[in-house]
């Protein structure tokens, strides 16, 4: 439900701030007073195209902000439109895009504006209008054909993956052998690129690194080398032992160069030893790296890469290996979930099928009411081909529609009016009542062209709408005017040189001068008197139809 409504800076509006109750409101206000600004505010909020002629002259924009009544929480939808024409919306106070604005109140609010290319106007909506009207029914069977249909498609979809995949089999399967033969030829191992890599320098040098190492394990180790000056120092300093702490401080620095050299001594003895002299040996590893260097090329970068293509290629293979049986598995589970999607559809298009008379003839009475007496209603069924079922059922409903005894009924957008639409829409509204899920609807001059008894069976069905939606009319008729629980009036004056569009919701008082204004024109004695008599009518009709 609508709870308020804020906007300003948008056409001739200032600033206007609403808010609304559940029922039945009705807008009202002299012609080019701006009701239809109000109207243009709630497009707005409902995600439509922003234009930046609607922002007032001088604004630098203007701003629209709603607060709605949701089944789990309140929630205030804000929308902005520069003067250039850029668009920023927020959810409860949160950035949002246009379409989540869509998205949250597209279910919310229906609006019916004569000029609008609305919901009944397109086909694809008529099902859903007509399951609606069926009820429970139509609910069930509508699950049921929904749920056979999903398993179809992912049937019809795992069976289409398959095919694409066998198509080119025995290609495929020899490129992959191929590919799995060439890698296992060299038999690469994780990492051994790196290894070798590694060894190669001492195979490449290990005659002058022997010898390098081995010369420097001599100097280190000889005759008067490196290792007896420092036996000889550490003798020398132990002589001194606990004289002075600095001295002893150095004898132990000497002492540790000893252990470090000692360390250094071995080492290089044992990489003088271990250093290869082996030419066949430099030669296998030269040949070994440029086999693998030739897999990373065709399979790398890395040798990892070419170890998981490998892998890749040999759960393939097997999948391959493995098709013909999972082809016949996969055709068998496609053949049974089409026998249960055309036992659904069946049910589904026999329970619309039983509900087509008493929906086309209520929808006919309804339209009598609302000065359309020669309406008549048609439901046109046209069976999709198997391939081609949508989620909405087995065949395309689309409602016909004829003002005119005589006329062949066709379809509603090419021969009704805006006005006949509006109404067409009203009588569906009171014909689908409670069934309709969708809580606040609006309505924009749905009595254009009508008067008298009709504009009084119009207030009537909007009233009987009202006990199960909040509906909000723009409206021009003071017949209509005196069904509504609450009237907000709209008005036009000059103020400060310029003109400004200002609205505010009246009391009980104020609605007799306002109905009395819109019965003649002004709040003559008369006027009065005959506004009183049709609030007490209106209100009388609707305690009857309580």
């Amino acid at each position: 439900m609508l709870l308020e409504l804020h906007v300003r800076g948008l056409a001739l509006v200032e600033d206007v701030w609403l808010e609304f109750g559940p029922g039945l409101t009705v807008l009202t206000g002299e012609t080019g007073a701006g009701k239809t600004v109000l109207v243009e505010a709630l497009k707005l909020l409902l995600g439509e195209r922003a234009d930046s002629g609607l922002v007032r002259q001088g604004a630098d924009e203007a701003v629209v902000e709603g607060r709605f009544a949701l089944a789990d929480r309140d929630v205030v939808v804000r929308r902005r439109v520069s003067a250039e024409g850029r668009s920023r919306c927020t959810i409860d106070g949160e950035m949002a895009t246009v379409g989540m604005l869509g998205e949250l109140l597209g279910s919310q609010v229906d609006l019916h504006g004569q000029h609008e290319h609305q919901a009944l106007l397109s086909p694809a909506r008529h099902a859903a209008y007509l399951d609606r009207f069926v009820g429970p029914k139509a609910t069930e069977a509508l699950e049921g054909y929904r749920t056979a249909w999903a398993s179809a498609s992912a049937a019809r979809a795992t069976l289409a993956e398959l095919e694409g995949a066998l198509a080119d089999r025995v290609q495929r399967t020899e490129r992959l052998r191929f590919v799995m033969q060439d890698i296992d030829a060299v038999a690469p191992r994780e990492g051994e690129d790196d290894e070798l890599q590694a060894r190669l320098p001492r195979l490449r040098h290990g005659e002058r690194l022997s010898e390098s190492a081995g010369a420097a394990f001599a100097a280190l180790t000889g005759e008067a080398g490196a290792s007896d000056g420092l036996t000889a120092a550490i003798s020398a300093l132990a002589h001194a032992s606990g004289l002075d702490p600095a001295l002893d401080g150095l004898a132990d620095a000497v002492g540790r160069i000893d252990v470090e050299l000692q360390e250094v001594t071995a080492s290089l003895r044992r990489y003088a030893e271990a250093v290869e002299h082996d030419p066949a040996a430099l030669d296998t590893t030269e040949r070994r790296l440029y086999e693998l260097a030739d897999l990373k090329r065709k399979y790398g970068p890395a040798l990892s890469d070419v170890l998981r293509v490998r892998a890749d290629a040999e759960r393939e293979l097997e999948l391959l290996d493995a098709g013909e049986e999972g082809l016949s598995a996969a055709r068998a589970a496609l053949a049974e979930a089409l026998d249960l999607l055309e036992t659904a559809g069946a049910a589904l298009s026999a329970v619309r099928g039983e509900a087509l008379a008493p929906f086309t003839d209520q929808l006919s009475a309804a339209c009598a009411d609302l000065a359309l007496p020669n309406a008549s209603f048609a439901v046109l069924r046209t069976a999709l081909p198997a391939g081609s079922w949508t989620a909405d059922g087995p065949e395309r409903i689309e409602f016909l529609f004829s003002s005119g005894t005589g006329e062949e009924p066709r379809p509603l957008a090419r021969v009704a009016s805006g006005g006949e639409v509006s109404r067409v829409m009203l009588a569906l509204k009171s014909v689908l009542g409670s069934a309709d899920a969708v809580p606040v609807l609006v309505f924009d001059e749905v009595d254009a062209g009508i008067g008298g008894a009709t504009a009084l069976a119009v207030g009537r069905r909007l009233a009987s709408l009202a006990a199960v939606h909040q509906v909000l009319v723009v409206t021009h008729l003071p017949q209509v005017a005196a069904y509504a629980d609450s009237q907000v009036v709209v008005t036009k004056a000059e103020v400060e040189g310029r003109t400004v569009t200002s609205a505010r919701i009246i009391d009980p008082d104020e609605r007799v001068s306002e109905i009395a204004r819109m019965l003649a024109g002004s709040s003559s004695e008369t006027g009065v008197a005959h506004a009183r008599e049709l609030l007490a009518e209106a209100a009388a009709d609707r305690a009857r139809g309580a």
